[in-house]
């Protein structure tokens, strides 16, 4: 991109984010990171993903973005480091564990967890303070982690479906352990209750299993319509105002199917986002109490959709919206690789706040304003 060209790109997208956000704040790390951790509704854990030492943050969101009234008046316009540390090598996966000051991380590349502690008032130093043995899996596969909503310090762990256990995190002791016949590598981990979580797989396949009892867990075979060489993102909410659990599967050529977790095998609904994969560091995301889910890691831009303009036939819709801030502020003219979003989150508690990563080290905070009326853009095109 030419510097005058990247100039006037620059000064659109500002202009348009006039009226696009309610807040937005950027944030400049040193290397970029892989994961983002809410450790309170206020603080985030990010973490480096380099081959040797790396960094780890707890940052506290810039206060203007809670302040109600007068926000020009809030003096707390930045973000602010309140812990850190290191780690010896990357980190590719990390959960808070609720109720604690404890995270534990993976390093991508073998199924032993590190278990840290975050610090407190009197120290701001993030320490490590012990290891978690993961189950064998294939040589450079990393585990998933979930961190359990019960009272007691529990994480549920795993590269692959045959290798998934729940640890207590004190004692140590494994409480279970997943029984499949398979090992299908994992792309995510995730509890939809105290004891219920879901197993969702690369291929599709997603294992939904009870942690209270032995019983064999269910399977559901990938999407019908999937291909033999799509790669899944699965993602869950548990929203106590609907009456059960949504799953979301998204693929890498774009097919997005939802599903209702007491009937997995059949889908409630679906799209084609037009999207393909040139990243591992893709996320679907669920928003917290919205029909809305957001996808990243397929280029520079998260785009948020509304799964309410979906139908059992398959057609193809475009975004609700786009946040493309990492994308515009890359200065390609510089000779920077075109940056790719690492990691997005919505904010647990503000409907529409999400957190963004990306490849230049950049992380966005963003409060972004639902079109008032639904145009073209939001609509479903003839279909495919």
């Amino acid at each position: 991109m030419e510097s005058s060209e990247f100039e006037d790109a620059l000064d659109e997208w500002f202009i348009e984010s006039l009226t696009a956000y309610k807040d937005l704040h950027v944030y400049q790390l040193e290397h970029p990171t892989q994961v983002i951790e809410w450790t309170s509704g206020k603080t985030v854990c990010v973490a480096g993903y380099g081959s040797s030492k790396n960094q780890l943050l707890e940052l506290r969101l810039p206060l203007k973005l809670f302040a109600e009234e007068n926000k020009g008046l809030c003096a707390e316009r930045d973000f602010k480091l309140l812990h850190g540390g290191f780690s010896e090598g990357p980190v590719g996966c990390l959960r808070h564990v609720p109720a604690s000051r404890l995270i534990v991380t993976n390093d991508g590349q073998g199924t032993d967890l590190q278990v840290w502690d975050l610090g407190g008032d009197d120290s701001d130093v993030i320490r490590r303070t012990g290891t978690v043995k993961g189950r064998e899996s294939a040589p450079q596969r990393g585990s998933r982690i979930a961190a359990s909503p019960s009272s007691s310090p529990q994480v549920l762990h795993g590269a692959e479906s045959s290798s998934v256990q729940l640890t207590h995190l004190t004692s140590g002791q494994s409480l279970y352990k997943l029984e499949t016949d398979t090992s299908d590598p994992l792309n995510s981990l995730q509890f939809t209750s105290d004891a219920v979580f879901l197993a969702g797989c690369s291929n599709g396949r997603i294992y939904m299993a009870d942690t209270r009892v032995s019983a064999a867990p269910q399977m559901s075979p990938p999407p019908a319509s999937s291909g033999q060489s799509a790669v899944w993102w699965t993602d869950a909410t548990a929203d106590p105002q609907q009456a059960s659990c949504r799953v979301v599967r998204l693929s890498s050529s774009g097919h997005a199917v939802v599903s209702d977790l007491r009937k997995l095998g059949e889908a409630v609904c679906q799209a084609q986002l037009d999207i393909h994969c040139s990243s591992d560091n893709v996320t679907v995301s669920w928003a917290p109490r919205r029909n809305y889910i957001s996808v990243s890691g397929f280029s520079g831009v998260v785009e948020i959709y509304d799964t309410c303009d979906w139908r059992m036939e398959l057609r193809r819709v475009r975004p609700l919206f786009q946040h493309r801030g990492h994308e515009v502020s890359c200065r390609q003219a510089d000779g920077c690789d075109p940056v790719c979003i690492t990691a997005h989150v919505w904010h647990p508690e503000r409907p529409q706040t999400l957190l963004s990563t990306a490849t230049d080290g950049s992380v966005h905070v963003w409060d972004w304003v639902e079109p008032d009326s639904k145009g073209p853009e939001s609509k479903s095109e003839p279909s495919l």
